[in-house]
C-alpha cells in the first residue's frame, strides 16, 4: 500500500463565487471538503484555490451566511478543475453533508432522514444537560433522574436499544440501565447526527432503535491557529460550565486540545423547592493529533471524562442538610478513557478506512457512612473495537461499501461488595455490505446485509453484596444474526422528496438481562439466561418539502419487535424482603409519526412547529415502559444582520406542550399534561478586532410545577426543574 502512494496526483480545484442575482463577488464564502477536512475561504474578489487533494469522488460544500448551501460531488482525477459557483440568497436553512449513513452524503440522498444539530444550536438551548439539548428534535426524548443523569430515548427505545457514538466510536458505559448515563459532553463538538430507527446494518447490536453520533470539531484551517473560550452560568443550580480549546494546522499536521468543567448544586423545582442530592460535577480533557496528506488522513484522539453524579434517593435525602455542589454521599463516580484512531487511505479508484479504539470505563457507586462500606460498587469495563471499510465505486453513480468489525470486551469487579454485573468476556465479529445507487439524479437506492456473531462467557464466580453471598454458575452463550435494509429516496423536484425504507435489525440480550440477581439501586433485579435475541422489523415513510420560505416534514413508522426484552415487576419477594423485578420477553409494536413546519414570511421573522406522536404496546395489550408523552414544540424567532453595534442579534420565544400520558406501563402511573415557556436572546459584539458571542436564556419562565413521564424521580413526587436563567459567552481567537 505504501509503495502505491507515490503514484497519486496532487489535484487542484479553483474558481470564483458570486451572487446569483447581482453577479457580485462574494468574500468569505466557506469552501470545504468534509471528508478530507480541508477547506478555504474566498478572497476579496470571490476567488478560491484548493491544492494537494487526492484522487477520488468527494462532496464539496459552499456555505455563506444568508445564502443557500451548495453541495457538489467532485471527481478528482489528476486534472485541474475550475468551478465557478453562483450562490442564491436563502431564507430557510438548506441541507448539509452527513456521515452517519455509511458514507459522506447529503441529507437528501439517504433512505432514512438523518437529523443534524449544529454546535451553535446546542449552545443556545440553555440546558445544563447535553442530552436534554438534543432532545429538541421530534422523536427524541430523555429519561432523567434530575438534571445530571440523562439517558436518550429515540422513538420510545432507550438504554441498550440505541447506540451512542463518539466521533463514530461506539460508547460502552454500562448503559443497560436508565440511570447509567453516557460519559460524553458537548465540549469540542461540531454537530450531532441522529438516526431515528434501526441502524444495525452499519452499527450492529444495540442500534435497533437508532444512533446518536457526536461529531468532533474540525481541525483549524491550513496555516492557522484557532482558540476559543466558552462559559455558561445557570441561576437555578448556581451552575458553571466552561471549556477552553485550541487547534492548529501547519503543512498538513494538525493538533488540538480542549479542557472543560461542569459544576452544579442541587436543582430547584418550582417555588424554590430544592431536590436534594441532584448536584453533579464533571471534568473532561480532549486531545487529538494527525496528518492530512494527499495519500490519506490519519488521526488519533484521546478523550477523558470524569463525572460525580448525585443520586436523589430516599436514603440520601435524609443525609443532605445544605444545598452544596460537592458530592459526598450516594453518588455515581464515573471515569471514561477513550483512545481512538481514525484513518483514511485514498487510492486512485477507491478508499479504505481503518478505525481502532480502546475504551476503559470505571463505574463506582459511593454510599454513605451508614452503608456497610462507603464504596458499594466498583466495576471496570475494557472494550477494544476495530473496523475496516472499503469504498468501491462501480461507476460515477454506483458504489459498494464492504466492512468488517470486531469487538472484545471484559468486565472485572473490584473489592466493592455489590456486583451489579459479574466478571465476563464478550467477543463480537461482523461483516456487512451496502450498495448505493443514484439513478437519473432523481432516485437514490440503498440496500445492504450484515452478519453478526457474538460469544458471551461468564465464568463461575462468587457473587456477593452487602446482604448475601451465592455462587453464580458459569454461562456461555453464542448469538448469530443477519440484519438487512432496503430503501429508496425519490427527488420529485429540487424542493420535494419522498423516502421509503424497510429495515430488519436485532439485539442480543446483554449481560444484565442474562445474569443480574440482586439489588440494583432501590430494586431487586433478576436476569433470565433463556432470553432470545430481540428482532425488529420497521417500515418508514416520509416526505420533505423545502422552498425559500417554507420547509415541511412528515414521517411515519411502524416497528414490530419480536421478543422485546423488558424489566417488569413480579409478585415474588426476595430474601431481603424486596419485590423482584425480572427480565421478560413479549412481542411488541411501537408506531407513530413526527411532523414539523418552518415558515419565514419575513427576513427578520420565522416560525417553527413540530409534533411527535408515539404509542408502544405489547402483544397482550399492555403498554411499554418509558414511552414519552406526545409533544408540540414551537419557536418564534426574530433576527437581523445588525442593530447598532450588535451583529446578528436574535430573540426567540419557545413553547413546549406535553400531552397527558394516559397509557402507562404496568409499573408506571398516568402523567399529567404540562406547558413550558422559554425564551432566549443573543448577539455578536466586536471590540476592536475581537468577536464576542453572547446568549441569554430563561427556561420555564412561568416557574410551572410539572413532572415529565420519563422522570425517574416521579415515584418520589419530585418535580422537574423550575425557572432557570442563564448567560453564555463565547470568545473565539484566530491566529495566522
Amino acid at each position: 500500500m505504501l509503495l502505491t502512494l507515490s503514484i497519486y496526483s496532487q489535484n487542484k480545484i479553483s474558481g470564483k463565487i458570486s451572487d446569483k442575482e447581482t453577479n457580485e463577488a462574494l468574500t468569505g464564502v466557506n469552501i470545504y471538503f468534509p471528508e478530507l477536512q480541508k477547506g478555504t475561504i474566498s478572497d476579496e474578489n470571490g476567488n478560491f484555490n484548493l491544492q494537494n487533494l487526492p484522487n477520488g469522488q468527494f462532496k464539496l460544500r459552499f456555505s455563506f451566511i444568508g445564502y443557500g448551501t451548495i453541495i457538489k460531488t467532485i471527481n478528482l482525477t489528476g486534472t485541474p478543475i475550475v468551478l465557478d459557483i453562483n450562490l442564491e440568497s436563502q431564507v430557510i436553512h438548506s441541507q448539509e453533508v452527513v456521515i452517519s449513513g455509511g458514507s459522506y452524503s447529503t441529507q437528501h440522498e439517504n433512505a432514512i432522514k438523518i437529523e443534524l444539530i449544529k454546535a451553535d444550536d446546542i449552545l443556545k438551548t440553555g440546558s445544563p444537560s447535553f442530552i436534554e439539548a438534543i432532545s429538541k428534535i421530534p422523536g427524541v426524548d430523555l429519561i432523567s433522574k434530575g438534571v445530571g443523569i440523562n439517558t436518550p430515548v429515540i422513538r420510545g427505545l432507550s438504554t441498550s436499544n440505541i447506540l451512542m457514538l463518539n466521533n463514530g466510536i461506539r460508547m460502552e458505559n454500562f448503559q443497560f440501565s436508565e440511570n447509567h448515563p453516557f460519559t460524553i459532553d458537548e465540549f469540542g463538538v461540531s454537530a450531532v447526527e441522529i438516526i431515528k430507527g434501526p441502524a444495525s446494518l452499519l452499527y450492529g447490536s444495540d442500534a435497533v432503535g437508532g444512533v446518536i453520533n457526536v461529531i468532533k470539531e474540525k481541525p483549524a484551517a491550513e496555516g492557522k491557529i484557532k482558540a476559543d473560550f466558552n462559559t455558561k452560568y445557570f441561576s437555578n443550580t448556581n451552575g458553571v460550565v466552561s471549556n477552553l480549546g485550541i487547534n492548529a494546522n501547519h503543512n498538513g499536521f494538525f493538533w488540538g486540545l480542549r479542557a472543560g468543567i461542569k459544576s452544579h448544586e442541587d436543582y430547584k423545582a418550582a417555588n424554590e423547592i430544592i431536590v436534594k442530592n441532584s448536584r453533579f460535577n464533571e471534568n473532561s480533557l480532549k486531545l487529538n493529533a494527525g496528518i492530512n496528506k494527499v495519500f490519506g488522513k490519519f488521526s488519533i484522539y484521546y478523550d477523558y471524562n470524569q463525572m460525580n453524579l448525585g443520586l436523589t434517593l430516599p436514603q440520601s435525602i435524609t443525609l443532605i442538610e445544605n444545598n452544596e455542589r460537592k458530592n459526598d454521599v450516594w453518588y455515581q463516580n464515573l471515569t471514561n478513557n477513550l483512545i481512538s484512531s481514525k484513518n483514511s487511505i485514498f487510492f486512485k479508484k477507491f478508499k479504505a478506512e481503518i478505525n481502532l479504539s480502546y475504551q476503559n470505563n470505571i463505574r463506582k457507586l459511593i454510599g454513605s457512612d451508614f452503608t456497610p462500606v462507603k464504596e458499594l460498587v466498583n466495576m471496570e469495563l475494557n472494550t477494544f473495537t476495530s473496523e475496516i471499510k472499503a469504498f468501491l465505486p462501480i461507476s460515477d453513480r454506483n458504489e459498494i461499501i464492504l466492512g468488517m468489525q470486531a469487538l472484545n470486551q471484559n468486565n472485572t469487579n473490584g473489592n466493592a461488595p455489590e456486583h451489579v454485573l459479574p466478571n465476563y468476556d464478550l467477543n463480537d465479529f461482523s461483516a456487512f455490505g451496502l450498495f448505493q445507487s443514484k439513478i437519473n439524479g432523481h432516485f437514490y437506492f440503498q440496500a445492504g446485509l450484515r452478519y453478526d456473531y457474538r460469544i458471551i462467557d461468564v465464568p463461575q464466580q462468587n457473587e456477593s453484596n452487602s446482604t448475601d453471598s451465592h455462587i453464580l454458575e458459569a454461562l456461555n452463550k453464542t448469538y448469530e444474526n443477519i440484519s438487512g435494509s432496503v430503501g429508496l429516496t425519490i427527488n420529485v423536484t429540487n424542493d420535494l422528496l419522498f423516502r421509503a425504507n424497510f429495515s430488519s435489525a436485532y439485539r442480543s440480550p446483554n449481560i444484565a438481562e442474562l445474569t443480574q440477581d440482586g439489588m440494583h439501586g432501590a430494586r431487586f433485579e433478576q436476569g433470565n439466561e433463556n432470553l432470545e435475541s430481540q428482532r425488529s422489523f420497521e417500515y418508514d415513510l416520509s416526505m420533505h418539502y423545502h422552498s425559500k420560505f417554507v420547509a415541511f416534514d412528515l414521517s411515519g413508522f411502524y416497528n414490530q419487535i419480536n421478543n422485546y426484552i423488558f424489566l417488569a415487576p413480579t409478585t415474588e419477594i426476595s430474601d431481603e424482603g424486596s419485590q423482584i423485578y425480572r427480565y421478560s420477553q413479549n412481542n411488541a409494536s411501537i408506531y407513530g409519526f413526527e411532523t414539523g413546519i418552518e415558515l419565514k414570511p419575513f427576513n427578520f421573522m420565522s416560525f417553527t412547529t413540530t409534533y411527535s406522536y408515539l404509542l408502544g404496546q405489547q402483544q397482550n395489550g399492555d403498554y411499554l415502559p418509558f414511552i414519552p408523552q406526545n409533544k408540540i414544540k414551537s419557536d418564534v424567532k426574530f433576527e437581523a444582520e445588525s442593530i447598532s453595534i450588535f451583529k446578528n442579534p436574535y430573540f426567540t420565544i419557545s413553547n413546549v406542550y406535553a400531552f397527558e400520558q394516559s397509557n402507562p406501563a404496568m409499573f408506571e402511573t398516568n402523567t399529567d399534561a404540562y406547558y413550558l415557556l422559554n425564551s432566549s436572546i443573543g448577539f455578536n459584539l466586536k471590540i476592536k478586532n475581537q468577536d464576542l458571542f453572547f446568549d441569554v436564556f430563561i427556561n420555564n419562565i412561568l416557574d410551572n410545577e410539572y413532572v415529565d413521564h420519563l422522570s425517574t424521580l416521579k415515584p418520589m413526587n419530585l418535580n422537574n426543574i423550575g425557572r432557570n436563567i442563564g448567560i453564555s459567552l463565547k470568545i473565539p481567537v484566530k491566529i495566522r
